[in-house]
């Protein structure tokens, strides 16, 4: 093992540049090993002067900082690359061009630190003959075949601080709160930080809710002297029936579709229901930024450890997980099977539901 290459792809969260940092000193001080940093995720294999050789002091003092030193993309899928013309611009596969790229660097492999996204273009690199290796990243927690993806921690910590704050506004003007956090198709920021924070009524996708009932959770509240009420919804809750809320549509190589807006519509619900005052906060990407937490950081540091030495044992196509307490490794075909979803009748929920907290189910 001579030299590798790393790079970073999807949404940034707490975290990368622990893994980053921890893959360079790995590689240098076990293995003797040269490091290449590709900038902007796919974009760097595909795009001129996108890469730069990473040493042991070139990482100095990033293990505390938020976001990636390489930059990161959620739009750049070499099998749907957008390619701009002077006229036009149009989708090609440019994913040959990737693999050449990598075999006229003389990597021995390519650590892709990604999401469920990112993790299948590296999972159909491998198949096409590109020596990957994976390490999963991810706010939302949803990749299959690790207990928990570095970012999580620190996500739902940020999350949970902003509950602290709201409720006692909520209390002191006996409003209710409705907080819309990210998760895209999965709950499982939404459920820690509802059981973290205290909240009164959590929405998830897993559970499509009933209006009325959680209207019905905040009323019997407020009829028993509880003035406020705080309802955490997930950015991919959708009512029975319904579907999720959108900002914007998915664009043919372009960015996945965003979801968001299902906070205010709930909050409009409730307000006519309750007649109560209704604010909706919607948290965003301050769950992206910002310090990772000590567990994000020693996660990612073992990560970053775990996948150089995946490598030097020729351990190509997999990617590192959480077992309990040990670092692991699966097949990157079994990681990007499906998403790993909250379970709705144990764990968190059945938790949850035994404190009075409501899914409107």
């Amino acid at each position: 093992m001579k030299k590798i290459g790393v790079l970073t792809g999807g949404g940034d969260c707490p975290g990368l540049n622990a893994v980053i940092r921890a893959v360079v000193k790995a590689a240098s001080v076990k293995y003797q090993c040269e490091v290449i940093g590709v900038e902007d995720g796919f974009d760097g294999l595909v795009l001129p002067n996108r890469m730069r050789v990473l040493t042991p002091w070139s990482v100095r003092g990033i293990l505390p900082i938020g976001g990636t030193i390489l930059g990161t993309s959620n739009r750049a899928n070499p099998f749907k690359y957008k390619v701009k013309t002077d006229d036009k611009s149009e989708v090609r596969d440019v994913s040959r061009e990737v693999i050449k790229n990598v075999q006229s660097l003389g990597l021995d492999a390519l650590i892709v630190i990604g999401g469920d996204g990112s993790l299948k273009i590296a999972y159909e690199l491998f198949k096409m003959g590109c020596p990957v290796v994976g390490v999963p990243k991810t706010i939302d927690n949803d990749i299959m075949a690790t207990d928990v993806t570095f970012g999580f921690s620190t996500a739902v910590e940020t999350a949970t601080e902003a509950l602290d704050r709201l409720h006692t506004t909520a209390e002191s003007h006996h409003r209710v709160m409705v907080v819309e956090v990210m998760g895209r198709y999965v709950g499982w920021i939404a459920v820690e930080t509802g059981i973290g924070g205290g909240a009164d009524a959590i929405l998830i996708p897993e559970i499509p809710y009933d209006i009325e009932k959680v209207c019905k959770k905040i009323k019997d509240r407020k009829d028993t002297g509880s003035k406020s009420s705080i309802v955490v919804i997930a950015e991919g809750a959708k009512p029975i029936g319904g579907d999720v809320s959108l900002l914007s549509a998915a664009e043919s190589g372009g960015s996945a579709e965003r979801l968001g807006g299902i906070g205010n519509m709930v909050g409009d619900c409730i307000c006519k229901s309750t007649e109560m005052e209704v604010r909706c906060v919607v948290l965003g990407h301050l769950q992206r930024g910002g310090t990772p937490d000590a567990f994000d950081r020693v996660l990612s540091t073992r990560f970053g450890v775990a996948v150089v030495d995946l490598i030097a044992k020729k351990r190509l196509g997999e990617m590192v997980c959480l077992r309990g307490q040990k670092i692991e490794s699966v097949p990157l075909s079994e990681a990007v099977k499906d998403q790993k979803r909250v379970p709705t009748e144990e764990g968190l929920v059945k938790t949850a539901e035994s404190i009075g907290i409501s899914f409107g189910r």
